[in-house]
């Protein structure tokens, strides 16, 4: 699991404008809210890279590659989470949150489950 903080690239009186990933390609972008004390994920993709983009609130955030020690961060509005595919994973909504699940590989639309993997051990519950 990688964290990146993702800063505001212009602002003005307007507002301001943040990239969130440049040069990638992106099979689908999915919104998702999540109510205080939510769990979703859980799970893991064989092939499925998948970017989490905070757009309110926050999350904690568990992976687990192989038989590695589980890793926690906290994510919040602004903050890029990647998971590569293989990756166990799943977050826990802080307080109410909203984001985007940017992803590349069979993970979308009528085929999230093609490539969704559901394991018994939660990371978070």
């Amino acid at each position: 699991m990688l964290l990146e903080k993702k800063p505001v690239n212009f602002e003005d009186e307007r507002g301001s404008i943040r990239d969130i990933l440049i040069g990638y390609d992106i099979d689908a972008i999915t919104i998702l809210s999540c109510k205080a004390g939510s769990v979703r994920g859980n799970h893991y993709h064989k092939v499925s890279a998948q970017y989490v983009y905070i757009i309110s609130g926050r999350l904690l955030c568990a992976a687990q590659s192989g038989d590695a020690d589980i890793e926690f961060i906290e994510a919040s509005v602004g903050d890029l989470v990647f998971n590569p595919p293989g990756e166990r994973h799943a977050f826990k909504a802080l307080e109410d949150t909203c984001f985007l699940s940017l992803t590349k590989g069979p993970r979308r639309g009528k085929e999230f489950e093609d490539d969704t993997y559901r394991f018994e051990e939660k990371l978070l519950t």
